[in-house]
């Protein structure tokens, strides 16, 4: 049960019963996530022990690096679900995917469907060096296409923290935004935790999500908030509910 509390709270215990994860790297050898079977189990398990019931798992597709079609993902995913249930871990699971935002992806949603979180939202993400030159571009032929992009952790982007309206003009554009969990617990570092704690208080958040990879990631649920005010966050991580199954 979700409690107020009075000193900073530690993270997994804002985390609700029934909540929804709608961004994790489950499937197992198929990106930077789970090695295997064995992680995907022991990750999942510790998700459920958090709250989270259902999981929208999202490994990356990202030319040359990750190459992942829709096809290989869904069939992995299918493999992973029955593995799961056969492991007594009976929860509903399904594969969704995050999208590096480049030509190649662009090329993708306009020849196919995309592996989308729930109806048309998708979840993309940009590159850490920079962000894409045709970015606009690329957001306004998504939405086109019937798309609501879904941007994977804005806080990360460390090119937008000295120039904080390039946020604004991304939600004028059309994204909704996604924040990692951790980052509220400074497991990126500091300057994150900062930028992330003004985008919630300025209300540009939408979901959360958490984003989990390994035993690392799982261990930052017992680590205490940095943020100040804990309702936006509280807030964010309600509006999960939109992907229930």
């Amino acid at each position: 049960m979700l409690k107020l509390f009075k000193s900073k709270p530690v993270l997994k215990d804002l985390i609700p019963d029934g909540h929804i994860d709608m961004h994790s790297h489950l499937l197992p050898g198929i990106d930077d996530g789970a090695r295997n079977f064995a992680d995907t189990l022991r990750l999942t398990q510790a998700l459920q022990g958090f709250g989270i019931s259902e999981c929208i798992t999202t490994p990356h597709i990202i030319q040359h690096v990750w190459d992942n079609t829709h096809d290989q993902i869904l069939e992995k995913a299918a493999t992973t679900k029955q593995q799961l249930q056969d492991s007594q871990c009976n929860i509903p699971f399904r594969a969704a995917a995050e999208y590096l935002m480049d030509d190649a992806f662009v090329k993708l949603f306009q020849s196919g469907n995309l592996l989308t979180l729930k109806d048309n939202y998708v979840l993309v993400e940009m590159s850490y060096i920079n962000a894409p030159i045709q970015l606009y571009a690329i957001l306004f032929d998504l939405q086109v296409a019937g798309y609501t992009p879904v941007l994977a952790h804005p806080e990360r982007y460390l090119f937008y923290h000295n120039n904080f309206n390039e946020y604004l003009k991304l939600k004028r554009a059309g994204c909704l935004f996604q924040l990692n969990l951790l980052s509220v617990v400074g497991y990126y570092g500091k300057e994150i935790a900062k930028i992330a704690e003004e985008l919630l208080q300025k209300g540009m958040y939408t979901y959360a999500g958490s984003d989990v990879h390994h035993d690392n990631h799982i261990a930052a649920f017992n680590q205490k908030v940095k943020i100040k005010d804990t309702l936006p966050l509280v807030e964010i991580i309600a509006n999960n509910q939109f992907f229930k199954q």
